[in-house]
Order: C-alpha cells, then structure tokens, then sequence
C-alpha cells in the first residue's frame, strides 16, 4: 500500500514548513530511512528520511512551497505495488514560497560562530508520521539504519543495537558507525583518571596559537544561483536568512546594547590543552580544544552573577534556575545557535562532548527545534577565523553575550612570585561582551568578566 510523506511536526510552536528541496525526483527508488528531502522552519532546518521503501511515487509540493505540518507532500510507493492513491488525501491548501510569519517567542539573533559540546541531548521524536511496525525498543529502533551503515557494521561485525546513534529517533548513521568503530580500535586499557593541577608550572612549554585545532570549514555565505545577464542579479533569501535579519533587527530594538572588552593571558590554559590532548583524545575518543575551558570560566561567572543569566519580561526580571549555554555555529545557510543544557552539571569531557555534538549535528542539518531553544546566556568564537574582537548582538531572550578573539601571541607584562615585572611572550586573547543596560550596569558586566578573566588565568582546571 503506498504511504504517505508527511511535513513534519517539528517542535509545538511550529505549524508550518518550507520545501528547500527534494533529493529524489519522481520515479527514484528510495530506501528507508534515507534523507527523502530538506524543508525549512523559522527555527531549524532539517533533512526528512523517508518513511518507507519503494519509489517515489509522486511529489505534491515541490521546492519553495510553504504548507501546514501533517500535509501530505508526497507518496512512495512501496516495492512491489504501483503507484496510486495513499490513504490520506493530500491537504489541498499550499502557500507560496513566501516566508512564514515571524514567531513571536524567543528570537535568537545569532553572531559569529563557535565549537562544540557534553552531555548526550534526549533523543529526537520520530520525523515522519507514517505507520511503522518496528517495535519500540531502543535497540530494534537502532538497526533500522540504511544499507550503508548495515554492510559497514557486517563487515567490522559490529552490532548496530550497541551504537549510540544522533538520527532520528536514535537511528546509526554513517558518522555514528565510523566513530564507533574508530573507537574500538583506538580504545586503551582504562588509564588513570587525568587531573590538571591546581597550579600551572611556572615555566610552561610553548603552545600553538590559536583556538581552533584545524581550519575552520569555509562558510562563503550566500552567492548567485544562475549566470549574471546584465549588471545585477536579484534573488529571494532563503528562510533561515530571513529569520536571522528579523531577530538581528528585533533585538537591536528590544536591548540597549552596552559593550565591555577584557584582554586574558590564557598561556596556562594553551599549555594545559597541549600537554594533555594526546591523552585526553586516547582516553575519551575526543579532541581537546580551548572551547569547553572557556565556558566553564562562563559557567562559574554565571553562578557568581545570576542576573547575567537571567531575562526580561517586561518589568520583571526572570532569574533562571540552571544555565543553557548557546553556542554560535556558522553554516554556509547562515548561522544556528545550538544550546548546551544544564551546562552547570557539566564536567569539561561533558562541555567538549556537548559542543563537539551539537556543531557536527547542525551542520549536517540533525538538529531539532528544542535544541536551538532555551539559551540563558550565548556565546560566540569571530576568532576561529582570526578575528581579534566582535562585538555581537544579544541572542534575545538572553541579557548578554560574549565573544572570543582569536588567542596571539604577543608581548604582556608579567609579575613572578617576588612580584618582579618583565616583558614575555604569552598567549593571549580579547574577550567582548554585550550585555543590556536595561538590566546590567557596567559595573556588574566588568566584574562579570574579571571573574571570567581570573578563572581562565589561574587554570584550576579538573578534566573529570
């Protein structure tokens, strides 16, 4: 029987979605689960699977089409039958390509880019409406992967119910499967437990400048589709770049934005991450980078200052319990800010597994609603393409942001144990941060960061 391809529901303020395009075309065969086609929300973009096998039968709406979640946009006929009618009617109602409104809660304006990040977020709901007959345990939901991913399994003879998968509804992808499978071969007898010293040595062996581990992926931005045939060529933004210029406008609007600048020798902390890359990666399958060292000293700043993770709503102030970190990630669609929750549980393995996910997921277009929802505090990374400072707009609801430079070496004036001053070559960095003087005075935003400053300066650092 043919089944029907549903706009999804993803998330339950979204009522709507955007075709950016299908991967097949009519007549295509198609294999389950495979990615059948992108649509576009206000809040994410997101690749649909498709929910069965067979071909691909008939497309009701094609790219540009705006149309309600739960509308029947295609039909797949399953092997073996052909194509007719499914058993739900398609929705007749189809918008134009025009942008949805705009939504009302919680616009996140997102600056530069970042990195990655901890713990493990729940595993998304299920994509696609059609039946399934598959059973609901974690580990059947697991072998339901493509036949790419199954032939890799046999042939390493891994069984794919002992993945950890980030597809939908827990599947394995390709990258979960090789990840694995790296991992196994890599995996060293459990070593002892890594502890960085609460005192960084007084002499520390030089460090690669920089805080990125590898170039950063090119992010061109938008450029022209088609041929020029005269002076201009004139095309529509697409849906997350019409979004990112309604929140960026809205909270310029919404915030007095106030700016603060602190310079940081993070020498130690440039130390520390080279002297134990090697063996934090061996041991945790991870690389090691400054990232989640940064949002720790954020962390704890946050827990000395609660009203620098707080909100307005109207004249109320609303303090927030736990601390949902954003992190800016920059796509060449445009930028995303996935949110680390519950960030003041997290250990630095936690915070780096954390970002590590939530970038890799939002550039390959895995991320769902809730994930891009619920940050009390962002932060932003202009340095990963060597930028020295930025100054950023708030990511609205948040009272704040802070960005990170690009970490030189440079000349800094530093004190010994007897408080003798000379001139040395340190790593070091400028850290800016925005924040809304409706709530924050400079006072508080200044001795915010000199908190910040003093955590990433001292390296008190456990890697547990």
């Amino acid at each position: 029987m043919p089944v029907n391809v549903l706009m999804p529901q993803m998330g339950e303020s979204i009522t709507e979605g955007t075709i950016v395009r299908w991967f097949k075309a009519e007549g295509e065969a198609v294999a389950k689960d495979e990615p059948l086609l992108e649509i576009s929300t206000d809040k994410v973009d997101a690749e649909v699977p498709a929910p069965a096998g067979g071909t691909l039968a008939k497309i009701h709406h094609g790219p540009g089409a705006t149309v309600a979640v739960e509308t029947v946009i295609g039909i797949i006929a399953v092997a073996g039958e052909a194509a007719g009618t499914a058993a739900v009617a398609p929705a007749p109602a189809t918008q134009p390509a025009a942008a949805p409104a705009p939504a009302a809660a919680q616009p996140s304006a997102p600056p530069a880019e970042l990195f990655e990040l901890d713990e493990e977020p729940p595993r998304p709901a299920d994509l696609v409406a059609a039946a399934d007959e598959d059973t609901g345990d974690a580990g059947e939901l697991r072998r339901r992967s493509s036949p790419l991913v199954r032939r890799i399994a046999a042939d390493h003879g891994v069984d794919i119910a002992k993945v950890p998968g980030t597809g939908i509804s827990g599947r394995v992808t390709k990258s979960d499967i090789e990840a694995y499978i790296a991992g196994r071969q890599a995996a060293p007898a459990a070593p002892a437990p890594v502890t960085v010293p609460t005192a960084a040595p007084r002499a520390a062996a030089p460090a690669p400048a920089g805080v990125q581990v590898a170039p950063p992926p090119p992010t061109p931005g938008p450029a022209p589709s088609k041929p020029f045939e005269g002076d201009e060529l004139r095309e529509g933004m697409s849906i997350m770049r019409q979004r990112i210029a309604e929140h960026m406008i809205a909270s310029k609007r919404t915030s007095a934005h106030v700016y603060t600048l602190f310079e940081v020798d993070v020498t130690r902390i440039m130390a520390l991450r080279a002297r134990y890359r090697a063996e934090f990666e061996h041991q945790h399958g991870l690389k090691l980078t400054v990232t989640p060292f940064f949002l720790k000293a954020v962390v704890e700043a946050l827990k000395a200052f609660p009203v620098v993770n707080a909100s307005l709503d109207g004249n109320d102030i609303v303090f927030h319990r736990h601390i949902n970190l954003g992190v800016a990630v920059a796509m060449p669609s445009g930028l995303i800010v996935p949110v680390v929750k519950n960030a003041e549980e997290l250990s630095i393995i936690g915070l780096q597994r954390g970002v590590t996910d939530l970038a890799t997921r939002a550039r390959t277009k895995k991320l769902m609603p809730e994930e891009v929802h619920g940050a009390t505090f962002s932060v932003t990374n202009p340095g990963q393409f060597g930028g020295l400072v930025g100054l950023p707009i708030i990511n609205q609801p948040n009272v704040a942001i802070m960005s990170i430079g690009n970490v030189q070496r440079r000349p800094l004036v530093v004190a010994d144990a007897e408080g003798r001053e000379a001139i040395a070559i340190r790593d070091a960095v400028f850290l800016a941060m925005s924040f809304d003087h409706r709530l924050i005075d400079g006072a508080i935003a200044d001795q915010f960061m000199a908190h910040v400053k003093t955590t990433l300066e001292s390296a008190h650092f456990e890697l547990q």
